[in-house]
């Protein structure tokens, strides 16, 4: 579409009554038309009652606080199991103790890493400056819990904020971009093969059908990756911003001389990485201390609990074959923040050890700077507003993880809005656009992003 596209805001994002579209279509043959939103920012913006906007620091604490004495309870208790449990245990020995040991720390690890990824949620609102009104608060804050966590707190502060700066645009997005049909070497939509087997007997099928043909018999393959991305997804994209955007050259979150910052970003890159050279050394002392199977158990198996979670919730927040991704010219801030999707995670999981991240995240995008414990509100404010144009699923989450993962395989080289395709090259979504009716698409201009 051409630059400067102008359209009216469709009747329906208007109506309170308005159901949002599911994520997942009843069939797969159902083809569900999508017209791009036209709100402007002061649409959505002027929805949300003004209380929302408040930042408390005393009331961000207290979450973080009892976060903090979650993690504190599980580690005192997991203090008790090597005692009681195992080969020479008080409680129970042999083989029943041994395997009580396994499950009383497999159980400590899940709580721990769950609770940890809490942790990692403040941090991430201090990043925003959501946890308070004071921009050193929060940069202390998060910088000491994400480093923590080993995180570079500024650098990827400053990258997530590029994020929310150009969601869903194919050319400035940082994270999550989809491949498209050249990169994954595919051949043009038009491109056949000639099959002249005894099933075909002779037609034409095309490459993408080759393809789905092998991979509709190998779950195991997509399984597979499924794990990979999840054990080390998160590191992959610090270390080579794999998913991300690409630049060309050697892409990271630890040098100031990486394609993602600045010059004036190089102090708060050294700081980060800095943190990061303090928890490591303390994992170390521990280590040397307490012995490296310790150091396993209480810290690094949650660790790597807290990053399956984060590339759980963030994959899903941003793929999903309902959900568009824009180029230049049909691209602006309004509907790159439409570009998510809220999920159910289910029950105090969600709701209260992941402060709602899953469940209120389109707010998040409309304004990152709300903290979560207004997101709520916001959430059932926005639905109203948005109409067709709210996105949330009620679907399992690891559910739509292997589906999404299965479905999404690339998006077309041309076309200026456009929707995931899985390995037969069909969409769930068909881009319809309205006539000419008055709004211009480049009228509004993001809100200024403090990286």
């Amino acid at each position: 579409m051409a630059e400067g596209f102008r359209q009216r805001v469709p009747a329906s994002s208007s109506n309170s009554n308005e159901q949002p579209i599911s994520a997942a279509p009843s069939s797969d043959e159902v083809t569900v038309p999508f017209t791009p939103p036209a709100f402007t920012v002061k649409d959505l913006l002027g929805a949300i009652p003004k209380h929302c906007f408040e930042r408390s620091a005393l009331r961000s604490g207290a979450y973080l606080a009892g976060d903090l004495l979650m993690l504190a309870a599980f580690a005192y208790l997991a203090s008790f199991i090597d005692g009681n449990l195992g080969k020479h245990g008080n409680v129970l020995d042999g083989f029943v103790g041994q395997a009580a040991r396994v499950a009383a720390w497999a159980v400590y690890c899940f709580c721990a890493g769950s609770v940890g990824t809490g942790v990692w949620i403040i941090a991430h609102e201090c990043g925003h400056q959501a946890f308070s009104s004071s921009k050193t608060i929060n940069n202390t804050v998060g910088w000491i819990c994400h480093s923590a966590l080993l995180v570079p707190y500024h650098s990827w502060r400053i990258s997530h904020a590029r994020h929310h700066a150009a969601t869903g645009s194919m050319e400035r997005d940082e994270v999550f971009i989809p491949k498209t049909r050249s990169q994954v070497g595919l051949p043009p939509a038009h491109e056949t093969v000639q099959q002249p087997t005894e099933s075909t007997h002779g037609k034409d099928e095309t490459m993408l059908e080759k393809i789905d043909d092998l991979l509709e018999d190998a779950p195991l393959y997509n399984l597979t990756c499924v794990i990979v991305q999840q054990l080390f997804g998160w590191p992959a994209y610090l270390i080579r911003n794999a998913s991300g955007q690409k630049y060309g050259r050697h892409t990271d979150h630890f040098r100031p001389e990486s394609p993602i910052f600045d010059k004036r970003h190089a102090v708060q890159i050294i700081m980060s990485d800095i943190g990061l050279a303090i928890t490591a050394s303390v994992l170390t002392y521990w280590g040397m201390q307490r012995g490296l199977g310790e150091v396993v158990r209480y810290y690094f198996i949650p660790y790597l609990i807290v990053n399956h979670h984060l590339v759980l919730i963030t994959f899903l927040q941003h793929t999903d074959p309902m959900l568009p991704h824009y180029r230049k010219g049909e691209w602006n801030f309004q509907r790159g923040a439409l570009c998510t999707i809220d999920r159910n995670l289910g029950g105090a999981l969600g709701a209260y050890i992941f402060h709602g991240i899953c469940e209120t995240h389109v707010a998040h995008h409309i304004c990152s700077k709300i903290p979560h414990y207004h997101a709520w509100e916001v959430t059932e404010v926005l639905k109203g507003i948005l109409g067709e144009h709210y996105m949330k699923s009620d679907d399992n989450m690891y559910y739509s993880l292997y589906n999404n993962y299965s479905q999404c395989k690339f998006v077309e080289d041309t076309g200026s809005c456009v929707f995931y395709k899985n390995a037969q090259g069909k969409a769930k979504r068909t881009v319809v656009y309205e006539e000419d009716s008055g709004v211009d698409v480049k009228s509004d201009v993001e809100p200024e992003v403090d990286y």
